[in-house]
């Protein structure tokens, strides 16, 4: 028997459900969406960080990189690579995989949110140095560019990160980084510490275990070659 107590109730239940479910900004469903996004950008930003980091290195860039350096499979590389080139981010020529002007932006723009929050995390807060990549890492993807210029201004303009990277400028110049590997060092010759590798990050620590860090003098007392 129909009662209009029960079916109001109920009525009732299911909006405030549904409310909960599809709330402005803060339900369910929008967070879960935003969440989606989100981890989209950071996918197709570490893609670009990626294939301009090889660049600057030398190497050649391909999908099977990218699937190594993303932790994903072949299949998802492939289709992160061909949504670049649909958004003229990257031109692929058979196996070759290049950065357009837009595209370097993009990768120039991740690269200075993320140096720039290391620099902001070792200056402004207690994090060990051990936490400042991967802090950078969960950041750098939610700062736009006006967020990153305005970090900047607040740091008083940093040219380089807590490791001795170089921070590109908001119109994407990077200073070239002076210096040789601590490997071609002459033997009892005075040094000073310009870049500190912060990869892997189990070296890295070991390294920050005893002592060391940009601007730090040493000498060389030994060289063998293994």
């Amino acid at each position: 028997m129909y009662n209009p107590l029960v079916a109001l109730i109920a009525a009732a239940l299911l909006f405030l459900v549904l409310y909960w479910l599809f709330r402005p900004k803060t339900g369910v469903v929008p967070r879960w969406r935003r969440a989606q996004k989100l981890g989209e950008r950071a996918r197709s930003e570490d893609a670009l960080k990626h294939i301009y980091s090889a660049e600057m290195d030398g190497d050649q860039p391909s999908i099977q990189s990218l699937a190594g350096a993303l932790q994903i499979s072949m299949d998802d590389a492939a289709e992160e690579v061909s949504s670049l080139v649909e958004r003229d981010l990257v031109e692929l020529t058979g196996h070759e995989i290049t950065l357009t002007t837009e595209g370097r932006t993009a990768a120039l723009h991740i690269l200075r949110a993320h140096r720039l929050w290391e620099r902001y995390l070792a200056d402004e807060t207690g994090y060990s140095e051990v936490e400042w990549h991967d802090r950078a890492e969960l950041q750098e993807h939610q700062l736009s560019p006006e967020d990153v210029d305005r970090l900047s201004a607040k740091l008083g303009y940093p040219r380089f990160d807590p490791h001795g990277d170089p921070i590109p400028t908001a119109d994407g110049k990077m200073l070239v980084e002076q210096g040789i590997p601590l490997t071609s060092a002459e033997v009892d010759s005075p040094l000073i510490i310009q870049h500190l590798e912060d990869e892997p990050e189990a070296v890295y620590a070991q390294l920050v275990a005893e002592g060391l860090f940009p601007g730090r003098e040493l000498r060389l007392i030994e060289c063998e070659p293994h």
